[in-house]
């Protein structure tokens, strides 16, 4: 198993000099609220900083982030959802504009993750006053890029239900949570990490070193398989989230990896930050050391 190294990462965290800021808004978006577009371009006026943003339709909120990242600017502001954010830092990258993603959305993992839990207004004021630029790891699960945490496999069906919930449709709640139940225990996934010893798990959690208590580098990703077998071992999880360390739970065997493969005998359910998608029956995994650059507080020594 490979170890975690003790050391603080010491990737250099510099505050940058902003001039060109380029910020999109999904004012359809949950988190945002009515007068955003207002409210930031007059904080950003206050830094004395030059602001093109634009405020497009949902179905025109891809084009119009690709349309930003082309731009060049020293910032990009991103006031949306968690799909959106994820966006943006694929599209930004390593060695594109810096991005700032504010929670506007439901989850809001990224902007969480960088800002703590604030609202828009407190972690764009962070970002400007005490931003440095902070190059930041994540994920790739096929395809997919991820930044927080992927969940591959039945239980991310259960995010379906969790969105249902919270539009309070209770009636489609219930009949996602029997579809979720249904799909549980029914072979779950096979994995595989850095060539070792293949495995097999009800589901297979990937976390990156922004929100994992284990890593202090960026230097992996922290993996976590969920070996449970019945609803009963599905509630004991439960409670241990509830009440401590769910690492500990003894259906959870816990390691580190760089790079990987997961399959199944059907497509994958996978929350990839904290949206749905259907992966084909085999990914291959991997973990990005500089995924891209962010602007944010000094991240904690650990």
């Amino acid at each position: 198993m490979m170890t975690a190294p003790s050391l603080v990462s010491t990737a250099t965290q510099r505050k940058p000099r902003l001039q060109r800021i380029e910020a999109v808004i999904n004012q359809a978006s949950g988190g945002v609220g009515p007068g955003a577009v207002e409210a930031l371009e007059s904080a950003i006026a206050e830094h004395g900083l030059t602001l093109n943003c634009v405020a497009p339709q949902p179905g025109e909120i891809d084009g119009a982030i690709r349309a930003a990242v082309d731009a060049a600017p020293d910032l990009l502001v991103i006031l949306a959802g968690d799909g959106t954010a994820r966006l943006a830092a694929e599209l930004c990258g390593p060695d594109g504009p810096m991005l700032a993603p504010l929670p506007g959305g439901t989850m809001n993992m990224l902007p969480h993750a960088l800002y703590g839990r604030q609202s828009w207004p407190a972690a764009l004021a962070a970002a400007l006053t005490e931003g440095v630029e902070r190059p930041t790891s994540g994920g790739r699960v096929g395809e997919r890029t991820f930044y927080c945490a992927a969940i591959l496999g039945s239980p991310a069906l259960w995010s379906l239900a969790r969105e249902a919930v919270r539009a309070r449709n209770l009636r489609r709640a219930w009949r996602r949570a029997r579809y979720a139940l249904r799909r549980a225990f029914q072979g779950g996934v096979g994995y595989a990490l850095d060539d070792r010893q293949r495995r097999h798990a009800e589901a297979l959690v990937l976390i990156t070193p922004l929100i994992s208590r284990r890593l202090d580098q960026e230097v992996a990703l922290d993996a976590a398989a969920l070996d449970l077998h019945d609803a009963q071992e599905v509630f004991r999880l439960a409670m241990h989230g509830l009440v401590g360390d769910w690492r500990k739970d003894p259906g959870v065997v816990v390691d580190l990896c760089r790079r990987g493969r997961v399959w199944a005998h059907h497509s994958i359910p996978c929350v990839l930050d904290g949206e749905l998608h259907h992966l084909p029956s085999s990914v291959q995994i991997a973990f990005t050391p500089r995924a891209f650059r962010a602007l944010a507080p000094p991240a904690p020594a650990q």
